[in-house]
């Protein structure tokens, strides 16, 4: 679905809830394969038998890729993702576990670099079956504003040339 919504619109403290997904195993096997990493703690279920967990841990660029995923549900014309900060794995995710994402705006600012946008800061915080968050990061939007700055044009002191 397409949406324009400029930087104004935002309102901080709005938030939404996306649908959950199910992590499997082939989500294990496909993203090792895909990130080359092979490590025990995904891939083993001998090994990690023996450790505090007793079971594989989904990797934690898995987890959020899916989380950051599923909130890809409104395209917004007039915005794009500047990046993520404040990543963090919180809790481990488990195969069978089912995960949803919970966005709320949290700040906006001018952007320093283009004064026709600004920044809207968006906390994601990925939730598992049991409602516990078990990754939350910072997603950083450009975004257009729909009253644009005036700019000053240079004056010249003498007849044009």
């Amino acid at each position: 679905m397409e949406q324009t919504i400029y930087f104004e619109d935002y309102q901080i403290g709005s938030s939404r809830m996306t649908s959950g997904r199910t992590i499997t195993e082939t989500d294990f096997v496909v993203h090792a394969g895909h990130t080359g990493d092979f490590f025990p703690h995904h891939m083993d279920a001998e090994f990690m038998k023996t450790t505090p967990f007793g079971q594989r841990i989904a990797h934690g660029t898995l987890v959020f890729s899916v989380g950051v995923g599923l909130t890809a549900s409104v395209i917004n014309p007039v915005a794009f993702s500047y990046g993520y900060d404040r990543l963090r794995f919180i809790k481990p995710v488990f195969i069978g576990d089912t995960i949803k994402t919970r966005t709320t705006i949290s700040a906006k600012e001018d952007d320093p670099k283009r004064p026709e946008s600004g920044r809207i800061i968006e906390r994601c915080e990925v939730i598992n079956q049991n409602g516990d968050v078990v990754l939350v990061a910072d997603h950083i939007y450009i975004v257009e504003r729909r009253d644009k700055p005036k700019r000053l044009g240079l004056q010249r002191s003498g007849p044009p040339h």
